[in-house]
């Protein structure tokens, strides 16, 4: 085991979209575990659209890094070190650290991960967080039924896909909107959507949305807002129901931005518009986990993810979600196996 570990610190608040100068590499002595604690050699580290949120100093439903503050988000990699009677050294896990070489969590919140079902990054993804926002928020929020239209917006991302997937094994019809005829391919050919939308080739959304759902959306499962999901509030059928899990196209606004007024639309659909949060299931995060683990262990799940060499890359991994450079899940690999 090394001596020293490299960590990324919040270096400054950005304005706007983040630049390469909000971080800063930093190297310290390796983090020793304390009692009921496990040091984790991270070998892949996952990067979310959501971390944009923690850059500003401003309240929120994840509390704000502040500046210095190394950055943190999902890994998994070895347990390097334990003072837990939970986990052996080697043991391979999952849980929440810090973009760094070593990290330490408390062995509660630690899962162990199995190799034979996926591949490591694979537990950052469809068999992680993103997988379990996918689950509850679609099952839950959007309570998809058999016949329905189900659109999902960001659908070649590590949410939008499981999303997808999910709603066509509950016997719906899909359409996804992603950036680029390799997204849209992937969609339609490898994952079973029934229609996918590029939404960089296309200006009319709600054009394409006819005619890729000609009988309307009874379930709308939305990671992107802005003009996409303008066009498919115009398009809600009667009792929709609207499950608003991001809002990408906003994150790096500097202010609230006034789009059309859509409220008016769900008077005559009745349709519901609903907020969700991953963690409001934390009691039930086994269940998605062993049931998602099934689908994809069965091959009725597919997942894909990109992966970024060097922890020294991580900024550029996550200033590449919004640039739309990521196929499936987008992670950095930190280490090789020993």
């Amino acid at each position: 085991m090394a001596d020293t570990s490299r960590e990324w610190r919040l270096a400054k608040r950005p304005h706007g979209e983040p630049e390469l100068d909000c971080f800063e590499l930093h190297e310290r002595d390796v983090p020793v575990p304390e009692r009921g604690e496990v040091l984790i050699r991270v070998r892949y580290l996952s990067v979310d659209p959501y971390m944009r949120g923690r850059m500003r100093d401003s309240e929120s439903y994840a509390d704000p890094w502040a500046v210095g503050d190394p950055l943190r988000g999902g890994v998994v990699g070895e347990v390097a070190a334990s003072e837990s009677d939970r986990y052996d050294v080697g043991d391979l896990v999952s849980g929440r650290g810090t973009w760094a070489d070593y990290t330490v969590l408390d062995a509660a919140d630690v899962t162990a991960v199995d190799p034979d079902i996926a591949d490591l990054p694979a537990y950052l993804g469809t068999l992680g967080m993103p997988g379990r926002t996918a689950y509850f928020g679609l099952l839950e929020v959007g309570e998809p039924k058999p016949g329905d239209t189900v659109v999902v917006s960001g659908a070649a991302g590590a949410v939008g896909s499981t999303v997808g997937q999910i709603a066509k094994l509950n016997g719906c019809r899909v359409v996804g909107f992603a950036g680029s005829r390799e997204k849209t391919a992937w969609l339609t050919e490898d994952l079973g959507f029934d229609a996918a939308i590029d939404y960089r080739a296309r200006e009319d959304y709600a054009a394409a949305l006819e005619e890729a759902a000609p009988g309307g959306v009874d379930v709308y499962f939305d990671n992107v807002g802005g003009p996409i999901t303008d066009a498919v509030f115009t398009k809600l059928n009667r009792d929709a129901r609207v499950a608003v899990c991001g809002q990408i196209a906003h994150y790096n606004d500097e202010e609230v931005p006034t789009g059309p007024r859509k409220l008016p639309s769900l008077i005559a659909t009745r349709a519901r518009v609903e907020g969700l949060l991953v963690r409001d299931f934390a009691t039930r995060h086994d269940e998605a986990n062993d049931r998602l683990a099934r689908w994809v262990d069965d091959g009725d799940i597919v997942h894909r993810e990109t992966i970024v060499e060097g922890l020294e890359n991580a900024p550029d991994a996550f200033l590449g979600l919004f640039a739309g450079d990521n196929v499936g899940k987008q992670v950095v690999e930190v280490s090789t196996p020993p």
